[in-house]
């Protein structure tokens, strides 16, 4: 893929995603031939943007149509799929979900019904068991009749390996899986022969990551620097602009790892956790929106986790 390509597409990716954040439209940009990207808001669960906060995939094949995340709602769901046909005929044969989180699989359902295999990694089936009723209660008072619909409904084949090596209609397609990170089955998802990734959570650019008790920093690195090893030519994040892997080290991976190194330090001389959190040094990811409020639960988490480590 030429760089005029990549740089077209980002651009009318970003400025989509900036039309989204005052009400939803669900559309698929190319980012590749045959590969699309629809870029959500950046901002938390809204009822305007029917939390779809996170950005969901497509891949056209002339097997079908593969589809990276449904979305949080049977509802949202929908609209995923009114819009893949705006760019392809083909059904969405397969959905893919990549982690654990409401709005990379609470859409299961509505594709589910259209005969769709929906698959993840089998880290992912125990978050989905123990969270799913979480993520219903919390989305309901904040969707309210955009969630109509919605139903726990799991994925219909389980991934067990690390590396899953699939193919539809001569696309190869890699799931790969590190333990997960953000969740734990967060998962990438690789396309070898256009150097695509759709990387989920283990990725976020133009704001700051998430943690949550679910979470581990360990295994996210670990995540990360699989992704490090396809060296993709371009990378679509969990959250944010479609972007590049140097841009994904300055906003992803150099924090967690700053984030291990300072608080591994902190936990093994005694330090206290606030002085911990106090002391690292936030000046690198400035830039990232959220920054000043997130960094120092980012922190306090960091820590705590390598307290048990």
């Amino acid at each position: 893929m030429n760089s005029l390509f990549f740089k077209a597409a980002s651009a009318a990716l970003a400025l989509t995603a900036v039309t989204w954040a005052q009400a939803v439209e669900v559309k698929f940009q190319a980012v590749a031939p045959n590969v699309y990207a629809h870029v959500g808001d950046i901002e938390g669960r809204t009822y305007e943007n029917e939390a779809l906060n996170a950005n969901i995939g497509l891949v056209v094949t002339p097997a079908g149509a593969v589809l990276i995340d449904p979305g949080a709602s049977f509802q949202s769901a929908r609209q995923i799929a009114e819009a893949a046909k705006k760019v392809t005929p083909q059904p969405i044969k397969w959905v893919i979900n990549t982690g654990g989180q409401d709005h990379r699989w609470m859409g299961n359902g509505f594709f589910k019904a259209q005969g769709a295999e929906i698959m993840a990694h089998a880290d992912a089936e125990v978050d989905m068991k123990a969270r799913g009723p979480e993520h219903l209660k919390a989305n309901a008072p904040v969707l309210k009749e955009k969630m109509d619909g919605t139903e726990i409904v799991l994925p219909t084949r389980w991934l067990k390996d690390a590396n899953t090596k699939l193919e539809l209609g001569g696309t190869v397609i890699e799931v790969v899986h590190r333990k997960g990170g953000h969740t734990p089955g967060d998962s990438l998802v690789w396309l070898p022969q256009s150097g695509v990734v759709f990387t989920g959570d283990v990725v976020y650019v133009d704001r700051i990551l998430g943690l949550h008790p679910v979470s581990k920093t360990k295994t996210w690195v670990e995540s990360f620097e699989a992704l490090e090893a396809l060296n993709p030519k371009v990378v679509v994040p969990g959250h944010g602009s479609v972007t590049s892997l140097a841009q994904a080290q300055k906003d992803t991976g150099n924090l967690l790892k700053a984030l291990r190194a300072h608080m591994g330090k902190a936990v093994e001389a005694g330090t206290d956790m606030s002085a911990a959190i106090k002391s690292f040094d936030a000046a690198p990811y400035k830039h990232l929106k959220h920054v000043d409020v997130w960094l120092p639960q980012l922190a306090n988490r960091t820590y705590l986790e390598m307290e048990q480590e």
